[in-house]
């Protein structure tokens, strides 16, 4: 129980060997980040209301959803999100094909997400909740997709590479496909990319491309 709020390191020893990227001693990505997170969770309490009594009439359950996910070189930590899935999602999931090819699963027509969850997903709004993840430090603004401890389970050593940075409420994938991106393989050498590209200038270009994605809904699922 202790991993779920802890970070600890409980995967392969190879990670450990790889220096830290620079993005992640980074003093001004980390004040960006408090920044951000800060404005973020503002809007996340106005929309929370909303998002409540829509959940109440829709699907009741709870408001929030979390799950373990693996932070920088595959530390756990607790990511919160909107629900928009039915509750027991997770013991539904061997029903639910993956259309994705790789450790990542992905189902574009999930029958488990609910009606409020759908549109939450459209807009985006059901990641709000996250900017508590990046204002503790567990995440960034910016960074790689957060992996589940399955999905890392299986990771090959170059898969491993992706977790020298903190994963990030947006990235690359985000910003190039988002959901339309099925072969994990692509989304590994999109996070490379970020690494070889990063800048603090880089990672406010992103903010900025990210911003105009979700307002046209593109690639969303």
């Amino acid at each position: 129980m202790l991993s779920l709020f802890f970070q600890e390191s409980t995967y392969k020893v190879c990670v450990s060997k790889h220096h830290h990227h620079r993005s992640v001693t980074s003093k001004v990505k980390r004040a960006i980040d408090i920044l951000g997170s800060l404005l973020g969770l503002a809007i996340a309490a106005v929309v929370a209301v909303p998002v409540a009594v829509a959940m109440l009439l829709d699907d009741r359950g709870p408001l929030l959803y979390s799950q373990v996910r693996c932070s920088f070189k595959g530390r756990h930590f607790r990511i919160w999100k909107f629900r928009s899935m039915v509750v027991d999602a997770e013991k539904l999931k061997h029903l639910v094909s993956n259309q994705a090819k790789g450790h990542i699963f992905k189902n574009e027509n999930d029958p488990r997400i609910t009606r409020v969850g759908r549109f939450l997903r459209c807009t985006s709004l059901d990641e709000l909740p996250q900017f508590w993840n990046v204002l503790v430090g567990d995440m960034s603004l910016v960074g790689t997709r957060p992996p589940t401890p399955d999905e890392v389970a299986a990771y090959d050593d170059f898969h491993w590479q992706r977790l020298n940075v903190k994963p990030g409420l947006t990235g690359e994938w985000q910003v190039h496909g988002r959901s339309r991106v099925k072969d994990f393989n692509d989304i590994v050498q999109m996070d490379l990319d970020y690494q070889g590209k990063w800048s603090v200038i880089y990672d406010i270009t992103l903010i900025c491309k990210t911003i105009l994605v979700v307002l046209s809904k593109k690639g969303a699922c």
